[in-house]
């Protein structure tokens, strides 16, 4: 059993020599521990301060992807490793690499695919009451969308096995978080959340500027993935309120006609009744079309995956390669 821990990073060259000193060498249930780092785009010197600390594999893109997208590429070097589980924690320190036995734990009890560390946001005393509260209403949300008891959705120190590795995918360059959650979640997998400690802030947060950057972000994604992996559901919903509307106008309406009015009465709420049951139909029918799309991509997602792992026996039954090109790389070889 192989594990990798992996580090995005975006000039992380102050803050990188603290979190590789945390992080352990060996870990229970696995034969060996490796570390390695996407470079995603950093101008400063993370990749030397890397190097210098004994980290065994380096990917390097030659552009800033996001965070979303470097989590992706590490994912995709860390299957074609042969990582068994992966790790995946912050350049900026904020957690503590200590706790990686913890999270790897329940995987190899085989009670979970995917754990996520819950830094029980109350308790860091860096964080405000807003930024804890939102941070509270959050993973609520998640976990309504995503059917799961994840108790920290916002957390980035989590563990998933090689095949859930394999099966995410991301549609936004902000954040890998909350989508991969309700993801897996809505395809039934089992995820779980572990308490992990926090270690102090070390600067502010590259993803967002404030609480109302972070605010708009946050529910631009939560929106469309739900609407993505839950379409019949999120439609029948926006749609539910048209057709009370036009439901309660129409029973006015013939209420009207049966004991007073007669045809020519109150009109005008046959008319709004009409237009609001046209408009929730006409949702309705998108929650269809979005249900017949999202049953196609999960489709395509399975193809995916079934074509990743065909790549992946054969990487390891032949030559080995790296991640990107060229031979596998070894201790603190960049694989470009």
């Amino acid at each position: 059993m192989k594990l990798i821990i992996q580090i995005p990073c975006y000039n992380e060259e102050l803050t990188l020599p603290a979190v590789l000193a945390d992080l352990p060498s060996e870990v229970e249930g696995f034969d060996s521990v490796e570390w390695l780092i996407i470079d995603d785009g950093s101008s400063d010197r993370t990749v030397e301060v890397a190097r210098a600390h004994g980290v065994h594999h380096i990917v390097r893109l030659p552009c800033n992807r996001g965070l979303a997208g470097a989590f992706l590429a590490g994912l995709d070097a860390c299957v074609k490793l042969g990582a068994d589980v992966i790790i995946n924690t912050d350049g900026d320190n904020q957690y503590y690499g200590g706790d990686v036995p913890a999270l790897t734990a329940p995987i190899i009890a085989g009670d979970a695919e995917i754990v996520v560390g819950d830094r029980q946001v109350s308790t860091i005393p860096h964080f405000s009451k807003t930024k804890i509260a939102l941070q509270h209403l959050g993973s609520w949300v998640v976990r309504l969308a995503s059917t799961t008891d994840v108790a920290d959705a916002p957390s980035g120190f989590r563990a998933m096995t090689r095949e859930i590795a394999m099966r995410t995918s991301l549609n936004n360059r902000f954040s890998y978080t909350l989508e991969t959650i309700i993801q897996h979640g809505a395809a039934g997998r089992a995820l779980s959340s572990v308490p992990i400690k926090t270690n102090p802030k070390t600067r502010e947060s590259r993803l967002f500027s404030g609480i109302k950057s972070y605010l708009k972000k946050s529910v631009t994604i939560l929106v469309r993935i739900y609407t993505m992996h839950r379409p019949l559901r999120a439609f029948f919903m926006l749609s539910l309120p048209f057709f009370l509307l036009g439901l309660t106008l129409g029973l006015r309406w013939l209420f009207f006609y049966f004991t007073t009015e007669g045809p020519t009465g109150h009109i005008q709420s046959l008319i709004v009744a009409a237009i609001s049951t046209v408009v929730g139909v006409q949702i309705a029918l998108f929650g269809l079309l979005g249900d017949l799309l999202a049953t196609n991509r999960r489709l395509s997602e399975d193809v995916l995956y079934r074509i990743k792992e065909m790549e992946r026996v054969l990487l390891h039954k032949g030559t080995p390669r790296s991640p990107t090109e060229g031979a596998q790389p070894s201790s603190n070889e960049d694989p470009r």
